[in-house]
């Protein structure tokens, strides 16, 4: 189904976990040279600020994660473990850090480019899995860090999509982190084949995932 309505920004100023349950069923749309993508989000997880030790934030504000601290509704893109992006929707109010990590979503919108870019995808429910391989088929990288979902002229836009019913939402642990690993705060659509899946951090595993 398509979409038209961009959000408002005033609709994400939320809590974190507040914004990671109304973003399922969102869609994220990107246009480039080849053409533009729309992904529903079906697998989200929310990051706090200074009270969450699993946040880029917790230890305070940087120039790395600046963009977290509002205003709400900008996209939020990090590098990762030395070769991948990651990208968050801010949400909460300006001046109070806090972001909601994409992690999976299903391509609605230009499947045959995204098809260019995950050739080696064995399915519908794999073009978009986790949270680097959204970013990639998106073609998020650092250019888009800081840019406004609200704005129509955005070549990265956050639209509201068909409200999933609270009977098809799931929670649990985040995943992969090395602090806080408990925390309930991965939201995902039930019986979605794009959902990612679970794995515990640790010790071991030490690079935040996002937030």
């Amino acid at each position: 189904m398509r979409v038209d309505r961009l959000f408002r920004r005033e609709e994400l100023a939320l809590d974190p976990v507040d914004l990671a349950r109304l973003l399922l069923g969102a869609v994220l749309e990107a246009d480039a040279p080849e053409g533009r993508v729309g992904v529903r989000l079906v697998e989200v997880e929310a990051y706090r600020g200074l009270d969450d030790p699993a946040s880029h934030c917790y230890r305070g504000k940087t120039p790395r994660n600046a963009v977290m601290w509002g205003p709400a509704g900008h996209l939020y893109v990090y590098f990762v473990y030395g070769m991948h992006f990651c990208a968050n929707v801010v949400g909460t109010e300006d001046g109070q850090p806090g972001a909601v990590l994409l992690r999976a979503g299903e391509v609605v919108e230009g499947a045959d480019v995204v098809r260019k870019r995950r050739p080696n995808a064995r399915g519908n429910g794999e073009l978009a899995k986790g949270p680097a391989i959204l970013t990639s088929v998106l073609g998020l990288a650092k250019d888009q860090n800081g840019v406004d979902l609200t704005d129509p002229e955005s070549p990265v836009r956050l639209l509201a999509g068909e409200r999933v019913p609270t009977e098809n939402v799931r929670t649990g642990p985040r995943v992969g982190v090395a602090m806080a690993m408990e925390t309930p705060w991965r939201f995902w659509v039930d019986g979605s084949p794009a959902v990612s899946t679970y794995r515990r951090g640790g010790k071991r595993r030490q690079v935040r995932p996002a937030g």
